[in-house]
């Protein structure tokens, strides 16, 4: 990466793209933010920089280079992979690590205590959050080896898509509501939408709903 690069990054702020972090933290903390960018877009996570832009730099290359590799191989299921560079800034060193968009969505992070507990995490706007059940399915069927969706339109679809023609949105728990059904298909079935393109999925700060796009 070129220097004007980095300053621009830097520039723009953090976004669903960017993550500033001041010092090193937990390998928890760290493997959380690669997996979330792994299960988006992608994006950088720069080391050493505040969240008001200032840069702050590195104190120990190796012990935060071998942080961020503990993070991506023994928290992330499965391992997250990343580059990185280290670059001067302002006579100060910052460590700009690069996370893909993954081909193996959806990255957990692994709850040595509770693996039950494993959490996916997605980028939303500048931050990094759970990913609901819906979203993890998404992201499952997302990948290039997924299997093609199977579907048949049925009478609780008919309500759903009668139900949209009147209405701008619809959640898993209207939907569940409004057909009689389980809460587990009425997800499933607007995942299914999704796939084949009938149905959109947003999200606006914790509320997740579905469109006609």
């Amino acid at each position: 990466m070129y220097l004007l690069e980095l300053y621009k990054l830097i520039e723009d702020g953090e976004g669903k793209n960017i993550e500033f972090k001041r010092k090193f933290s937990t390998p928890e903390k760290i493997a959380k933010e690669l997996i979330a960018f792994a299960n988006s877009d992608g994006g950088y996570m720069i080391f050493g920089v505040d969240d008001d832009r200032s840069v702050v730099g590195i104190n120990s290359e190796k012990e935060e280079l071998e942080l961020i590799n503990t993070a991506a191989r023994h928290y992330c299921l499965p391992a997250v992979n990343y580059t990185y560079e280290i670059i001067c800034i302002k006579n100060k060193d910052v460590v700009v690590v690069k996370i893909e968009k993954s081909k193996s969505k959806p990255h957990k992070l692994i709850n040595s205590n509770d693996e039950s507990e494993n959490r996916v995490y997605i980028r939303f706007n500048d931050k990094s959050v759970i990913a609901s059940k819906e979203t993890v399915n998404l992201l499952k069927h997302s990948n290039e080896n997924a299997h093609s969706v199977k579907f048949s339109f049925g009478n609780a679809e008919k309500i759903l898509l009668k139900y949209l023609s009147e209405n701008e949105k619809i959640t898993v728990k209207k939907f569940k509501k409004l057909a009689n059904i389980s809460e587990r298909r009425a997800g499933r079935t607007l995942v299914n939408l999704v796939r084949i393109g009938v149905l959109r999925h947003h999200r606006i700060d914790d509320n997740e709903f579905f469109v006609i796009p």
